[in-house]
């Protein structure tokens, strides 16, 4: 298997961040906070610019999937840590915790879930359905999530600026872009790659700018390397936990071949670019944003990793059997 190419970009940002924190230092004449607000606003405009509505529309029929799927982004996963609560409420491991609810709250992936779902001969329409409506259900469900546990945090917040900030810089700029979307759609559509590269940047500016002020604060001198294993245990037991559940759940709906696919793949992703914006938002006045975001880097390696493999290996068993249906 291939490195994922933006994986690798991941780690470089935190290293330069480590060794040339300077450009994103509290002092630095550059505004990256300014910068980035900006750069976020744009995703979430192309975003609106790309999103196909006739896609939406047609995928309203496959309901019991849909459920499934966004049940299982929303529900499922923020349960089954939130599930684990008790034992680390008052703790000093409930930052962590707090990481991976917020890994657990967010949306699905756009563009790698439809990809993986197609490799592997899944329901192509309804992937793009739900990875589209997705990110817009998870701009008012995830703060939900992180804002009830965030209460009790010894952490000071203005709940007040984060949802102006959230409906200033995210849905405001969505709805642009959704109401521009028939005269610019198709240049959105044109530059999809150019613009799937400006999103990267921004996210990996955001990553930058989080980890300098976190090794400004000294926020991982308290994580050891047996914390980072156990997170990264944490989240490949979160994976596969999700990913059996919702394959079970697809086999007790009598699902086809093609949605069980689907619910399995978009129902075990997790956004980073929304990861990135809403830590923005809900974490930027704080030191603890680069910790925030740990996990879902850990996790975005390893979905790519794994559903790679699972819809590489699928998509090879659908076309042998496709061939044998032919020569019978």
């Amino acid at each position: 298997m291939k490195i994922d190419k933006f994986v690798i970009a991941i780690i470089i940002s935190i290293i330069v961040a480590y060794f040339l924190p300077q450009l994103g230092a509290s002092n630095s004449p550059i505004p990256l906070d300014t910068i980035a607000s900006l750069g976020i606003s744009l995703i979430f405009f192309f975003y609106g610019l790309k999103l196909s509505t006739e896609a939406i529309k047609s995928g309203l029929k496959n309901w019991k999937l849909h459920v499934v799927v966004q049940a299982s982004t929303f529900i499922l996963f923020p349960l089954i840590v939130v599930a684990f609560y008790p034992l680390v409420k008052d703790t000093n491991q409930e930052t962590l915790w707090l990481s991976l609810l917020f890994l657990a709250a967010l949306p699905s992936t756009v563009s790698s879930s439809v990809v993986m779902v197609s490799l592997a001969k899944g329901n192509i329409p309804a992937a793009i359905f739900n990875a589209s409506i997705s990110g817009i259900i998870g701009i008012v469900i995830t703060p939900l999530w992180m804002t009830s546990f965030i209460q009790q945090t010894d952490i000071a917040y203005d709940f007040s600026a984060i949802y102006l900030q959230l409906g200033t810089e995210i849905l405001l700029p969505l709805i642009f872009g959704l109401l521009l979307r028939k005269y610019l759609g198709t240049f959105a559509q044109k530059h999809k790659r150019t613009l799937n590269l400006f999103d990267k940047s921004v996210i990996l500016l955001i990553i930058y700018k989080s980890f300098v002020h976190s090794f400004e604060e000294r926020v991982f001198s308290s994580l050891s390397i047996f914390d980072l294993l156990v997170m990264l245990f944490l989240v490949i037991a979160l994976f596969f936990l999700v990913f059996f559940i919702t394959g079970w759940i697809g086999k007790r709906l009598h699902f086809s071949r093609e949605d069980s696919i689907t619910a399995q793949f978009c129902g075990t992703k997790k956004s980073l670019v929304h990861g990135t914006v809403f830590s923005e938002a809900l974490f930027g006045q704080t030191s603890i944003m680069g910790l925030m975001l740990l996990p879902l880097m850990l996790f975005h390696a390893i979905q790519i990793l794994i559903i790679s493999v699972l819809a590489t290996k699928m998509g090879e068993i659908e076309t042998l059997r496709e061939i044998e249906e032919v020569h019978k």
